[in-house]
């Protein structure tokens, strides 16, 4: 990833635009009238999102429209991921993340017009992230400084540098950044548990990859890839902030306008994960302070209805200080921390319970006092109270999550990868309809033995 520098006056846009831009989208507020723009055709709007498609080549363009501040997030998501790779190329799509940033045919270093030049000069955020269902580039500038950075991104999604001297010299960056994940129990841990509970699905690695992998991937597998994925119909671009969308659309036209569709079919995962028969472990040893525990559960993908009702089950898990886990566990000392979480990736996701153990606490202990209280709900439900709390919990927490422009752009990065943009809205929407009898149902279908992959993380001396 690239570093993040943010320009004082910037920053001071940033802390007035975060109010703003919550408001406007936790209040779902109607939309414009659709912004008629030669080039483009209007989609739909939902919660304050006006959704067109560049008719030349079919890029998505998301807009998000809010003028408190002079500011905007320019953000482009690609429809693939670490999910798409295989063996022998894992980690690829991180790596070519890195190289993105080495320049293109227009925009580089030794032109000094390259995006590390960029940023000095306007002070603003520049980053990228790649996730299992997902690869993005996003820049937080000031809004007179917008067209620049759409030209830059705009040049390195089809013109890119790919060079093996700029493969050699990310390569050892990554490296590193795997070797530094794996002196990280909790990383460690989890890469082990999602190694072991997926067989065929490739959420099997991590997005970081295997090292051998990494440091052997060729110049040209990372040409193969960018040439698959790399294309305007496999892409989104969201813009949210200050941007009047006739001119921000007209200048998405002019800069990726001039790029066709893919020369080919969009390569599809078509993998399914077999049933799991029985349960699974796995005991991960490495020094360490604590030792820890983690059950994962199979679950639908992050478009099941069932969705918003395990989402209420983890609030209700481990939602604070009076939340079932930490007053079974924490309280009661036998974890420093808990934590229920869930995926909602493309395909199968996993629903994880963790606890990070006290000292003196034997994994066994702490993995049946997990246990024991999924079983409770399973067998005796939950309260309305309880799903109430957790529903107003799930809002605060949101409104928490949309606090900054890259943060609104994330979330709906992560449905659109997910599958469905617009779940964004309708979404915390559904959260708001669960009943008792939804939690307690998703508990029972899904929180089962023979559905579970357990890991133990157990600290060990140095040098063993």
């Amino acid at each position: 990833m690239q570093r993040l520098h943010t320009h004082r006056p910037l920053h001071r846009h940033l802390a007035r635009w975060a109010t703003a831009i919550s408001s406007l989208l936790l209040s779902c507020q109607s939309p414009a009238a659709p912004v008629a723009t030669p080039g483009f055709s209007y989609v739909r709007s939902l919660g304050g999102v006006d959704e067109y498609r560049l008719d030349s080549n079919g890029l998505q363009v998301l807009l998000v429209p809010e003028h408190s501040v002079p500011v905007v997030c320019f953000n482009v998501t690609f429809r693939a991921g670490s999910r798409n790779e295989g063996a022998g190329s894992t980690g690829s799509m991180h790596l070519l993340e890195h190289m993105m940033g080495k320049g293109s045919t227009h925009y580089n270093s030794p032109a000094g017009n390259g995006i590390k030049e960029y940023e000095k000069r306007t002070g603003g955020q520049f980053n990228a992230q790649t996730l299992p269902d997902l690869t993005n580039y996003f820049a937080v500038v000031e809004r007179d400084a917008l067209e620049g950075y759409v030209a830059i991104e705009a040049d390195r999604m089809r013109n890119l540098w790919l060079r093996e001297n700029d493969r050699q010299s990310e390569m050892r960056v990554v490296r590193n950044e795997f070797e530094r994940s794996q002196n990280k129990p909790n990383v460690l841990l989890m890469d082990q548990v999602n190694a072991t509970a997926y067989q065929a699905l490739p959420y099997h690695h991590s997005e970081l990859g295997w090292r051998s992998d990494i440091e052997n991937v060729s110049i040209g597998k990372l040409r193969e890839f960018y040439d698959t994925y790399y294309w305007p119909d496999n892409a989104t671009v969201t813009v949210v902030g200050d941007s009047e969308p006739a001119a921000t659309l007209a200048m998405i036209r002019k800069y990726y306008g001039v790029y066709p569709k893919a020369p080919h079919a969009i390569p599809l995962v078509y993998t399914e994960e077999p049933e799991q028969t029985g349960p699974r472990r796995v005991v991960v040893k490495k020094p360490g302070e604590l030792g820890a525990v983690s059950i994962a559960h199979k679950i639908p993908n992050g478009l099941s209805p069932d969705q918003p009702a395990i989402a209420v089950l983890d609030v209700i898990l481990s939602g604070g200080k009076a939340s079932r886990l930490y007053r079974a566990l924490v309280d009661e000392g036998l974890a420093l921390s808990v934590r229920a979480e869930s995926g909602t990736n493309h395909d199968m996701s996993l629903h994880w319970v963790t606890a990070e153990l006290a000292p003196g606490t034997a994994h066994e202990q702490a993995e049946k006092a997990l246990l024991e209280q999924l079983e409770l709900i399973k067998t005796g439900g939950v309260t309305a109270e309880e799903v109430e709390r957790a529903q107003q919990q799930y809002r605060a927490a949101r409104a928490y999550r949309l606090d900054g422009m890259y943060a609104v752009a994330n979330e709906l990065n992560n449905w659109i990868a997910t599958g469905d943009w617009t779940q964004f809205i309708r979404f915390p929407e559904a959260v708001k309809k669960v009943v008792p009898a939804d939690v307690q149902r998703v508990a029972n279908t899904y929180l089962n033995e023979d559905q579970s992959t357990t890991g133990w993380f157990v600290p060990v001396a140095k040098g063993k």
